[in-house]
């Protein structure tokens, strides 16, 4: 959230050690602030485990500013071996401490219990940030199993103190079993400003609902909230269809409307897909995202990310080619930088669409399938065109992320893949081959863009102007030799040649993260 000049970002936090979560119960709120969203103070604990309540774990929630100035927690707890899970309450000590480094729970917890018919009491977690009804009430949604399907339960309050349950769902889903980590807010096609839940939602705008699926995949859906209904109204119920956030490792996103600037802003959680042993050795696991802006497109149709601009504060020794030409096999290596934390800005001009090899709509349903099949050794007739990342002198190790034309029945199909199944020469890793979709008007628009940000183990890329977005974490071995950077080239590997009017790389400063 952010709070009078303080961003505060909230997450779960073992203070055990740096191994799976699941295996322990003492799981905290940690909480750390910033002015710039760049550099970083960690903070005690917010909320830690200590009533009955939440014995077993502080688990996921939201943060809301209630009334204009009174920031309120409302989270998981969980109470028995059992997992049995209710939802509580979190209020600041002193709300004119700049930090609100201290959190007092309030003495009606649980807020909101399980005991509704067909609710399944231990998958019943992850409460939104509040919204206004034209009724003046607040609401927020929980996920939920209910009667063995996903669904997001409406709750309302007049004092965000003592909740109501609304006879309905505001949506359900035989999709999944069980929807989590859920986020629900507004938006406006073509505009990136972002909208405040807390105030009256003008005429014209969409509500989007993003829940956490199959315990891995942030999907989201764009509908309409009606209001006479309080229900959520999706523009598709083909959950084959809904499209994810972010088609990497990349999980429990949640958005937050940062008044400061006027915008939505998402981040998440990305996992180690490294060994326990690696991450005990290191001393920590887990990372977040950078912080992207998210909106919706012209069309309404889908959400658009790209990293917050503060992230540029960050660039150093800025190199930039103009007017190169790829054609088919050709390797450019673009030097100068500092290949394990940069970021890489890039646009693909096509000089011929006519080449481009038919789309199959079932490639939809499997897409890392497709991205392993049709991987960036194997000709195609526009593309595999992209970059290769921390490659190893010899390629033995490289990460490969890359595009592909097809040509549907209405329009231009663009695959994005983000292949790690090279990336390292450590055994045992996951390192799969992450892809996604998105439609494109070639003929009005020639050039598919492409950014690339490089921390070390994290490879963030952002394809088509942020319409498909990829987080994926890769462990090469060269990481751990600062004799020996690693490389990075553009390439196409393509029948028809391709052109790169604008490529800019830069190498990245360290962030200042402070205990």
């Amino acid at each position: 959230m952010y709070y009078n000049g303080i961003y505060h970002e909230f997450y779960q936090y073992n203070p055990d050690g740096s191994f799976n979560p699941n295996t322990s119960y003492n799981i905290v709120w940690g909480h750390s602030v910033s002015t710039d969203l760049v550099n970083w103070i960690t903070l005690e604990p917010a909320i830690e485990p200590d009533t009955p309540n939440d014995i077993k774990g502080c688990w996921s929630g939201s943060a809301t500013i209630v009334s204009g100035d009174q920031p309120v927690i409302i989270y998981t707890g969980v109470i028995d071996i059992e997992k049995h899970q209710v939802q509580n309450i979190a209020l600041p000590k002193n709300r004119s401490d700049p930090y609100l480094r201290e959190w007092t729970k309030a003495g009606n917890n649980p807020v909101i219990q399980s005991g509704v018919p067909g609710l399944n009491s231990g998958q019943f977690r992850d409460p939104t940030t509040g919204w206004i009804g034209p009724d003046g009430l607040w609401r927020i949604a929980v996920g939920a199993q209910l009667n063995g399907y996903g669904a997001a339960l409406l709750y309302k309050s007049e004092d965000f103190l003592n909740w109501t349950r609304v006879d309905h769902p505001l949506y359900s889903s035989n999709a999944s079993i069980m929807f989590e980590c859920l986020d629900f807010f507004a938006v406006l096609p073509g505009s990136n400003n972002g909208l405040d839940m807390s105030s009256a939602i003008p005429n014209g705008a969409k509500h989007v609902l993003k829940m956490g699926m199959n315990f891995g995949e942030d999907v989201y859906v764009i509908g309409v909230y009606d209001l006479k209904r309080d229900a959520f109204v999706p523009d598709t119920d083909d959950s084959r269809l809904w499209p994810r956030i972010d088609y990497g490792n990349f999980y429990a996103s949640k958005t937050f409307f940062d008044s400061k600037h006027g915008r939505r802003i998402i981040w998440a959680w990305t996992t180690e897909t490294d060994s326990s042993s690696d991450d005990i050795a290191k001393g920590w696991a887990g990372i977040y995202s950078f912080p992207r802006t998210i909106w919706l497109d012209n069309d309404g149709k889908r959400l658009l990310q790209w990293p917050v601009e503060e992230i540029e504060s960050l660039r150093r020794n800025e190199i930039n080619h103009q007017e190169l030409e790829l054609k088919k096999g050709d390797l450019f290596e673009i030097k100068g930088i500092d290949t394990l934390q940069a970021d890489i800005e890039i646009d693909f001009e096509l000089t011929s669409i006519d080449d481009a090899d038919p789309f199959n709509p079932s490639w939809l349903f499997d897409t890392e399938k497709h991205c392993q099949e049709a991987d960036a050794s194997v000709h195609g007739g526009i593309g595999p065109f992209g970059l290769v990342i921390l490659a190893s002198d010899n390629m033995e190790e490289h990460t490969v992320v890359h595009f592909r034309v097809y040509k549907s029945q209405k329009n231009y199909m663009i695959l994005m893949c983000s292949d790690l199944r090279r990336s390292s020469l450590t055994p045992g890793l996951d390192t799969p081959a992450y892809g996604g979709f998105f439609e494109f008007d070639l003929e009005k628009e020639r050039k598919i863009s492409l950014r690339t940000l490089i921390d070390r183990s994290a490879v963030e890329s952002f394809g088509g102007g942020g319409r498909v977005c990829i987080m994926a974490r890769v462990y090469p071995v060269s990481l751990v030799d600062d004799d020996h950077q690693p490389h990075v080239y553009a390439f196409n590997n393509g029948s028809a040649t391709v052109r790169v009017p604008h490529l800019r790389a830069w190498s990245m400063r360290r962030a200042q993260v402070s205990a």
